[in-house]
């Protein structure tokens, strides 16, 4: 299955959740205020976000009474131009400037971070840099033993200390390692902390102090791996990372197993925030650049 056909269907369950409903409010329907009201609920409903469905709804509505929309393919149409338009231009991680690039990963448990981290070392490794995970989730023995796992199957180096140890000393271990082995990337694992636990924030924003104390540009990217099903939820786990460690980009996983992939859309209007990375299955190659035309075109297929 091509990458397109994985996509479109990893999105099944949020078309049936949005489109499918959009088209049978359509269906045999005059395109006017009580209909565009309807299409409205659906977006709201469908985790889009209340600013991206203003946005949409305001602009369709504005169209409609101009007379430019008047049928459900001319919706439709109108719907996948005003989304794709929304979530922006393709931005993915990309590595740039001195070696190493360093990739501190944050997020809540269980959202899939260590398993993101491995498919981005794979990654990276395949296109022929060289990579060191560090294992500064240090509350959980399990995840140093999980990031072992991917570093074996990856080719990747481990640097780790005792379980309980200081995060921020296994991540400056790391990064002073990077250094001298002239190692390209090097992609930081943390504890999977509650978004409301302020002494784990503090933690997070003293792990980046001593990364800057090896090198002064680094982390030069803090990526925050969201669970898609937890919809809403995600907004606020990525306001709260963001005001304490400034995220760069988002990595928004397990889209193939939720209705709720709208909230694409509301994280790109209430955050502003590039999703760079989605994940799509289970398999090692699943991690993917985010392209947001790709993205809307499988959702309305």
């Amino acid at each position: 299955m091509g990458l397109f056909d994985k996509l479109k269907a990893g999105l099944a369950k949020t078309r049936k959740n949005f489109v499918e409903r959009v088209e049978s409010i359509l269906l045999n329907k005059v395109v006017d205020d009580s209909t565009i009201e309807e299409i409205e609920e659906v977006l709201i409903t469908s985790d889009i976000g209340a600013k991206a469905s203003t946005e949409i709804i305001n602009s369709l509505r504005q169209k409609v009474r101009a007379g430019s929309i008047k049928s459900a393919e001319e919706v439709n149409s109108f719907l996948k131009t005003e989304m794709t338009g929304l979530l922006g231009k393709l931005q993915p991680l990309v590595t740039f400037g001195e070696r190493p690039f360093v990739i501190l990963t944050v997020g809540v448990n269980g959202v899939g971070k260590t398993t993101t981290i491995g498919k981005l070392a794979s990654r990276f490794i395949s296109e022929g840099n060289s990579v060191i995970l560090a294992a500064a989730d240090t509350f959980r023995a399990a995840a140093i033993e999980q990031l072992q796992i991917w570093a074996n199957r990856t080719g990747a180096d481990l640097i780790k200390h005792q379980s309980g140890s200081d995060p921020a000393a296994v991540a400056f271990d790391a990064v002073e390692a990077a250094k001298a082995r002239g190692v390209d990337v090097v992609i930081i694992d943390t504890a999977g902390r509650l978004h409301t636990k302020s002494s784990l924030m503090e933690e997070l924003k003293k792990i980046t102090r001593v990364i800057k104390k090896s090198i002064p540009d680094a982390p030069q990217e803090i990526l925050l791996v969201v669970d898609a099903t937890t919809g809403q939820n995600a907004i606020r786990q990525a306001m709260i990372f963001s005001e304490a460690v400034g995220i760069t980009g988002i990595a928004l996983t397990k889209l193939d197993g939720t209705a709720k992939g709208g909230i694409i859309f509301a994280i790109k209007k209430e955050i502003g925030i590039p999703v760079r990375l989605i994940g799509i299955g289970e398999g090692i190659d699943d991690l993917k650049d985010f392209n947001p035309e790709d993205f809307v075109k499988a959702l309305f297929e």
